[in-house]
């Protein structure tokens, strides 16, 4: 089978196994993302992610990562299910987290996809990274023409704007490649950073973790420290006001086809009467298989009381 053609079966063996979106990019160095990122962590936006800093050399290289590698294979998958605070009271959780944990489903979907692949051709080798290996998937995702990177420092899409989780399956053969996409469509849209009420957006293109509802909330541990003390504006688990504003979100939205990202204890009904009574039993049930399992149930009843009494 020529390259061509072996290319276009692996998309639509993408699409088969149910991503929304893919793109090939070949693996090269660009020192523009080592730049970027070291950056970013001495001006601190890292916080307390120190995980940063580890691996840097990998996540900026995806050759150090995989040695062999010769193409990236990204995927997006449309996650929207509604927005969280368009009908709902408060408090709110990320639309993202209201069903089961995506890298549960992508990392399935990526074995699969591999799988599918090796029947063709049984001397490939690859790995399928979710966000939790040391790759810069934006960049990736960009580069292989899915989207652009936003203001909110989000991918945008052009068909489902921002409400897409990305994943990549890196392999060791040559591909016929997609161009990156070179266009900004943010143009002179700033709406994500002036309606990020923590100003966590501190220019276009660069987020503060310090300041950012969705950092606090679930990857800080611990009590809040003096720089943390923000208003997490009825957020109890991530935020999505960045991108509820976004008006490539608010037209081109459209609900996803994977029902395993829906809210399937409807927690979007829930006041805070329900999350303070919440015991660490029903922590467990509600959330098992769940992202929000990632802040633990103590760091959930922190956020609640934080949110409601500020």
């Amino acid at each position: 089978m020529d390259t061509n053609s072996f290319t276009d079966l692996i998309k639509q063996k993408c699409l088969d196994v149910g991503f929304s979106k893919s793109g090939i990019a070949p693996v090269q160095y660009y020192q523009e993302d080592k730049i970027h990122l070291e950056k970013w962590i001495d001006n601190g936006y890292h916080a307390s992610m120190n995980w940063m800093k580890n691996n840097i050399e990998k996540r900026t290289n995806i050759s150090n990562y995989y040695q062999d590698s010769k193409s990236v294979i990204s995927v997006a998958i449309n996650y929207f299910t509604g927005n969280s605070t368009e009908e709902y009271t408060a408090p709110f959780i990320s639309n993202y987290a209201l069903g089961k944990d995506y890298h549960i489903i992508i990392k399935s979907k990526l074995k699969i996809l591999l799988e599918e692949i090796q029947k063709i051709d049984k001397d490939i080798v690859g790995y399928y990274c979710v966000d939790t290996s040391p790759i810069m998937e934006k960049a990736w995702a960009q580069r292989a023409g899915i989207g652009w990177i936003g203001k909110h420092t989000n991918l945008i899409t052009r068909e489902f704007g921002s409400w897409v989780f990305l994943g990549e399956l890196i392999i060791n053969k040559e591909l016929s490649y997609d161009s990156p996409f070179s266009t900004d469509l943010c143009g002179t849209c700033n709406l994500c950073i002036d309606e990020c009420p923590t100003d966590a957006i501190v220019e276009p293109y660069n987020l503060d973790s310090n300041k950012c509802i969705s950092y606090v909330t679930i990857e800080h541990k611990g009590d809040f420290e003096e720089k943390n003390m923000i208003d997490l504006n009825d957020w109890i688990f991530g935020c999505d006001i960045c991108q509820e504003v976004c008006p490539w979100n608010i037209k081109f939205s459209e609900f996803s086809n994977e029902k395993d990202f829906f809210d399937r204890y409807s927690l979007k009904e829930k006041d805070y009467k329900f999350w303070e009574n919440l015991t660490e039993e029903e922590f467990r049930k509600i959330f098992k298989n769940s992202p929000v399992k990632r802040t633990k149930y103590s760091g959930l009843k922190r956020n609640i009381s934080e949110a409601k009494h500020k």
